[in-house]
Formats: C-alpha cells, sequence, structure tokens
C-alpha cells in the first residue's frame, strides 16, 4: 500500500465507521477500487492489508473517547445501596464501563469463532457478500424508523439491555452489515431513543474493536514478519491519524441528522451502492479502477 491508498481508505473507514453504512464493507470496496484484492497481493501484503482494515478502524474508534470524553471517563459518586458487598459497590461506582463489558461478551464469542473458523477472513475476502447485504440492510433501513423508533428520554441501559444490544452487534460480523446500524436498532428495539443508542452504539464500539484491533495484531506477530517493514508501520499510523480526524468530524454531524431525519437516507444510499456493484459484477465488469 501506498500513501494515496492509505490516506483513501482511512478517509472512507474515517467517514463510514459511524454512518449505519458499513465501515468494513466500504473499505473492501474501495481496496478491490483500488486493486489491493487477494489475487493480486503475496501472502505478506494480503496478511497486513487484512490486519490494516481492523486496525486503522481503532484510530476512529478513539474519536469516541475524544468527543464524549467527559461521559466516557464517568463514575457513580453516589454511596451503593445499603448492604452491598465489594463487587456490587465496584459495580455502581463503575457501572458505565460494566455496562460495556456486558455488551461486548456476544462479539468476544461470535467474534472469536468466526476468526478461529476461517469464516471472518472468507468474508472479508467478497466483495459479492458486501454487495447482497449493503442492498438488504438499505431495504430494512427504509422501515427501521417506522418499526422501531418509539424510545423514551426516560429509558437507561441496564444489564439486560446491554446485553440484548451486544447481541445485535454480532450481526456486523459479517461485511455489509454496519455494527453501527446493528447496535443503534438494538437500543431501540430495548426503549433508547435514537440519539441515545447512537450513544451507546459509539461507547461499545471502544471494547469491540480495541480486541479486534488487539487479535489482528497478535495475529500478525505470529505470522512471517516480513510485513512489518518501515513503510508498512508507517501506513498503519498514517491511516489511524488520518481515521481518527475524520471520524471526529463524522460523528458530530451524524449524532445530529439522525435525531432530525433518521435512518431513510442512509437506506437510500446503501441500495444505490450495493446494486451498482451487483450489476457490475453481473455483467462481468472489474472493479478495479486502478492498475
Amino acid at each position: 500500500m501506498d500513501w494515496l491508498e492509505t490516506i483513501i481508505i482511512a478517509i472512507v473507514e474515517g467517514l463510514t465507521e459511524f454512518l449505519p453504512v458499513s465501515s468494513t464493507g466500504h473499505m473492501i470496496i474501495a481496496q478491490n477500487l483500488l486493486g489491493l484484492t487477494p489475487d493480486a497481493l503475496n501472502e505478506s501484503d494480503k496478511a497486513f492489508v487484512h490486519a490494516f482494515t481492523f486496525i486503522i478502524q481503532f484510530g476512529a474508534i478513539l474519536s469516541v473517547v475524544c468527543l464524549y470524553w467527559k461521559r466516557f471517563f464517568q463514575f457513580d459518586t453516589t454511596p451503593a445501596p445499603a448492604g452491598s458487598n465489594i463487587f456490587q459497590k465496584l459495580k455502581h461506582t463503575f457501572n458505565f464501563y460494566w455496562l460495556l463489558i456486558v455488551g461486548v461478551i456476544p462479539a468476544v464469542v461470535i467474534g472469536l469463532l468466526a476468526k478461529k473458523s476461517g469464516l471472518l477472513d472468507w468474508l472479508l475476502d467478497s466483495v459479492e457478500v458486501v454487495a447482497i447485504m449493503l442492498v438488504i440492510g438499505g431495504i430494512f433501513m427504509l422501515f427501521c424508523d417506522k418499526l422501531f423508533n418509539k424510545g423514551s428520554e426516560r429509558t437507561t441501559v441496564n444489564e439486560k439491555k446491554a446485553f440484548n444490544i451486544g447481541l445485535y452487534q454480532c450481526i456486523s460480523v459479517i461485511p455489509g452489515v454496519s455494527r453501527s446500524m446493528a447496535t443503534i436498532v438494538g437500543g431501540m428495539t430495548q426503549g433508547l431513543t435514537r440519539t441515545r443508542s447512537a450513544e451507546f452504539s459509539f461507547f461499545l464500539a471502544v471494547p469491540t474493536m480495541a480486541g479486534a484491533t488487539l487479535l489482528d495484531l497478535l495475529d500478525l506477530l505470529k505470522e512471517d514478519t516480513a510485513w512489518a517493514t518501515t513503510h508498512n508501520i508507517t501506513m498503519l499510523l498514517l491511516g489511524c491519524v488520518v481515521a481518527f480526524i475524520v471520524a471526529l468530524l463524522a460523528m458530530k454531524w451524524f449524532v445530529n441528522f439522525l435525531s432530525k431525519y433518521g435512518f431513510k437516507a442512509f437506506g437510500v444510499y446503501r441500495i444505490i451502492v450495493g446494486g451498482i456493484i451487483i450489476v457490475m459484477l453481473l455483467s462481468g465488469h472489474s472493479l478495479v479502477m486502478v492498475d
């Protein structure tokens, strides 16, 4: 990967990480358009590009900590209920983080199973899966506001709600299924408003993507370290920085847009993009735009 390819993919990641359009799906599309397909890469480069897809997502996720730092570093300083044991007192004080742990458990289990089975790597190589899921998800989004937009500002997240939202997040192991969309809809099914669901989705992304990044780094280090050139490491750092900056701007815009207009516009976009790719693939046209 060169500087331009890195910046393009990082911008795509930053723009799409928190939008309900599938950031991984869009990065796979971008990689295909840039000619960074598995068939065009050697094993070392292929491993690096796979890892790059996940690792720069962590750069985008750090924008959550920056934008919501007051809420992310929050502790409950009120007295714990009378008779609470040590564990209950700790859980009371660190309730925000406890809910994130509960919410991320389903993704840890499903993600590890998908990765160990090789299913995740196969899905990441399939632009066909991305295109189909973009269309299916887009059709669903045309109607989800009417189906689920019944939340109340009085509704708060508890352990059961956090776990249920985490189950929805598992669907996003399929490229083309937006993690943001899955968790926001999950929150809305639990009685949260669109805005509250989006914010919890942002927070839940931090431990989820931190774990995914750590796993990919460990896998890279276990394999042939030929990928660990100064150039590749520089590209990783550059990608993370660009994704962080772009995601920070996109996230602020998304919350305002979602609270006013809902999901329909994103659904139409997904259907158009996915439909174009399906037509191109069925007609035998290559997605590669750069030799």
